[in-house]
């Protein structure tokens, strides 16, 4: 069941519903997502500094922002990737929830501005994940202590980016000490019993999803692909400790619930979060919503005690 301290934004939204993404310009998206943010967002921690850099990868270079909590203990960087359905979002729409995050924990964020569709198809994004995070470790002391362990975390189609830039760093036995995926889409098929009982009405439209991954793919139409539908991998063995968080009230809810499974399948330590009565997209939505901020606090200290048991 909701929770009630969602029905006003839900009402709201629902007699002013997003337009279809047929009806309006990409740009227009962008920035209308970027003003829901901003009436989301909450108080600002005043003990989180920030500051803005460039990653020189090879033939690019994307933006970042480093959030630097004054209580920065050193034990963790977290490289996180924003949710937007791989088409809107940056580095604003998710900045309060960043610095939240790194005022609750005393570790580290970095927030990535990595390509879009359609301007840039699949596998556009991926590679920025993972040769942002080959970057970050190359160059940890530009960002963080030396000793600090190496985090991926990400909401949604970030989420999605982040576990599998995990698997494929796996293989290059890279040293990434815990994968955090945040209400995560895993695949563009979208058939699952969550999917068809909130598949309207509850911030995310599905039908407008599954239109954002047809941009995301671009001429790429092979959806069992383990890189565009992580939960058909066939072997995640050795994947970073994972921490999953669905939202009861999600039309993902369902995807994340059963690739925490087949991360546990393979044996890789996994724990999984479920918020009862929340919503897609909710933990951004901490600054209007109190039991929301409790759970972002509530994930904070889980990954503090992930990354502590992490040898």
């Amino acid at each position: 069941m909701i929770n009630p301290a969602f029905e006003p934004y839900l009402r709201l939204a629902r007699e002013n519903p997003e337009p279809s993404p047929l009806s309006v310009s990409t740009e227009e998206r962008r920035s209308a997502f970027r003003n829901e943010a901003r009436a989301f967002r909450g108080d600002i921690p005043a003990e989180v500094d920030t500051r803005d850099c460039v990653l020189p990868l090879e033939g690019r270079e994307l933006s970042a922002r480093l959030y630097i909590p004054q209580g920065d203990e050193g034990r963790g960087l977290v490289v996180y990737f924003h949710g937007g359905s791989f088409v809107v979002g940056d580095i604003e729409t998710h900045d309060w929830l960043c610095r939240r995050l790194a005022y609750d924990t005393n570790m580290r964020f970095l927030s990535i501005d990595y390509r879009l569709a359609p301007e840039h198809p699949f596998p556009a994004a991926l590679d920025d994940a993972v040769d942002t995070l080959r970057y970050v470790s190359a160059h940890r002391t530009e960002f963080a202590a030396s000793e600090s362990r190496l985090i991926a975390m990400g909401d949604s189609a970030g989420a999605n980016l982040v576990t599998v830039a995990s698997r494929l760093l796996r293989d290059d036995e890279f040293d990434l000490a815990a994968q955090v995926l945040i209400y995560p889409t895993l695949g563009p098929e979208l058939v699952t019993d969550s999917a068809h009982r909130f598949a309207t009405g509850y911030f995310v439209n599905l039908d407008y999803l599954r239109y954002d991954y047809r941009q995301y793919l671009g001429e790429f139409g092979d959806h069992t692909d383990p890189r565009v539908t992580p939960l058909l991998c066939s072997d995640l063995a050795g994947v970073a400790p994972a921490i999953v968080v669905v939202a009861e009230c999600d039309p993902l809810r369902d995807e994340g619930v059963a690739y925490a499974g087949l991360l546990g399948h393979f044996q890789v330590p996994v724990e999984i979060l479920e918020a009862e009565g929340m919503v897609h997209g909710f933990l951004e939505m901490g600054g209007v919503v109190p039991e929301a901020l409790a759970i972002v606090d509530d994930l904070a200290e889980h990954l503090q005690r992930l990354v502590s048991a992490t040898p």
